[in-house]
């Protein structure tokens, strides 16, 4: 049997999976629908920090349905937690017509009405090791 901790994680990890499931098929809303309504979202192609849900759906419905992933990687996923808090780390590797992407992802997740939410969103573009 999971302990209490063991459930949260597989619970984290499990959300994570089906928004980049959704994610690569151009569909943003697996990530809104998990967001929390203050989250605030980091990526490289955003001169600043985007703050709130109303913010991260304008910049994601720019993005709806203008990209497909056809394969991805989703490498080494670890949550750690910390009472009502959790933070997910993990490497990510898009494949597409465009090309190879490897990213870093941090996702601060808050457990609010006994449903976990993505507070925080750090996306930054890596290379791989050579």
């Amino acid at each position: 049997m999971k302990t209490k901790e063991e459930t949260a994680k597989t619970i984290i990890i499990s959300l994570e999976r089906a928004a980049l499931n959704r994610w690569s098929k151009g569909d943003p809303s697996g990530f809104l629908e998990i967001s929390a309504p203050d989250v605030v979202y980091f990526d490289p192609f955003q001169e600043r920090r985007l703050d709130g849900l109303g913010a991260l759906t304008g910049y994601y419905e720019s993005l709806r349905g203008k990209f497909q992933i056809d394969r991805d990687e989703f490498i080494n996923p670890k949550v750690q937690l910390c009472g009502d808090a959790a933070v997910l780390t993990y490497n990510y590797v898009s494949y597409s017509k465009d090309g190879t992407m490897r990213w870093n992802c941090t996702e601060v997740y808050q457990r609010i009405n006994d449903d976990w939410r993505i507070i925080q969103t750090n996306w930054s573009i890596t290379q791989p090791s050579k």
